[in-house]
């Protein structure tokens, strides 16, 4: 039985192969092609598209489909790094054990490119070899843009860049981290109640999964900001304190944030083995967060 780094891959493969194939059958390419294709071909692990796949495999969704969400997801991740890395946000020079895309390109250069990946996720969704009935299709997308948007990952960023040297209580950083980094896992998970036209309590119930698995993502990197390897993190490691950031590690320290993020695991499995045998590669994919060292 394959392992799971053996699965992640897999995925990964797939998702680049669909993205590349989807870039190379438009008709016209972009003075941005280069800028775009660095960015979103980085070296991620591409584990958002894993955590797609691994949900609708307890449903039974066709997995070429599941690989087509994925890959959008995997574009507003993309989106969401080239713009966090920027001088007016985080300020990071490297990405991945490679110069950031405002390093390797310009500014300007960033910020376009940025903007057409996460535009790339909409026409993916959008394409009519995505073959879902018109009415799921609408809300699968109006529920993708409230991920990203204000209230997701956008309203998220602000939070995390405004409460920066401030004093914060443990609610305002979860809050923002739910946001910043959850809002987009928690569709991850929602998708598949989506697609399956199942009702706003299953949704809301995948949803919350969802969200609590990025919660954990985020403490996790985190945790690896804080005591990780910066060759082996691919980026400069021991920046949030430095920068002041509204962590759980810096309003509670390393061993309870660790703490934390132990009880948060186990609540989440909790909520995943109710789904039976079908979910033991989502549960892996929990298992991993704490254990991955990037």
């Amino acid at each position: 039985m394959p392992n799971f780094s053996t699965k992640l891959n897999r995925v990964a493969k797939d998702t680049d192969k669909f993205l590349k194939k989807f870039l190379g059958n438009q008709s016209k390419k972009s003075d941005l092609s280069k800028s775009i294709y660095y960015g979103l071909f980085s070296g991620g692990k591409r584990f958002r598209s894993s955590i797609v796949v691994n949900t609708g495999k307890i449903f039974g969704i066709n997995y070429k489909k599941l690989i087509a969400i994925g890959s959008a997801i995997e574009c507003i991740h993309s989106y969401s790094l080239i713009h966090d890395d920027l001088p007016a946000m985080d300020n990071d020079d490297l990405r991945r054990g490679k110069p950031s895309l405002h390093k390797r390109f310009n500014e300007f250069t960033a910020i376009l490119a940025g903007n057409s990946l996460l535009t790339l996720a909409f026409e993916i969704l959008a394409e009519n070899n995505f073959k879902i009935l018109p009415q799921i299709k609408n809300e699968l997308l109006k529920s993708i843009t409230y991920c990203c948007g204000r209230y997701g990952l956008a309203g998220g960023q602000y939070l995390d860049l405004t409460l920066e040297n401030k004093k914060s209580s443990k609610k305002k950083i979860i809050n923002m981290q739910k946001k910043k980094t959850g809002a987009l896992f928690g569709f991850c998970c929602e998708f598949s109640a989506i697609l399956l036209k199942k009702n706003l309590k299953k949704r809301s119930e995948l949803k919350k999964i969802g969200i609590d698995i990025g919660l954990l993502f985020q403490i996790a990197d985190d945790l690896i900001d804080y005591e990780g390897d910066s060759f082996i993190a691919g980026k400069y490691t021991k920046k949030d304190f430095k920068k002041g950031k509204a962590t759980l590690i810096n309003l509670i320290g390393y061993k309870e944030t660790l703490n934390y993020a132990e009880k948060l695991k186990i609540k989440i499995e909790k909520k995943i083995k109710k789904y039976g045998n079908k979910s033991n590669d989502l549960l892996e994919s929990v298992e991993f967060i704490l254990k991955r060292k990037f």
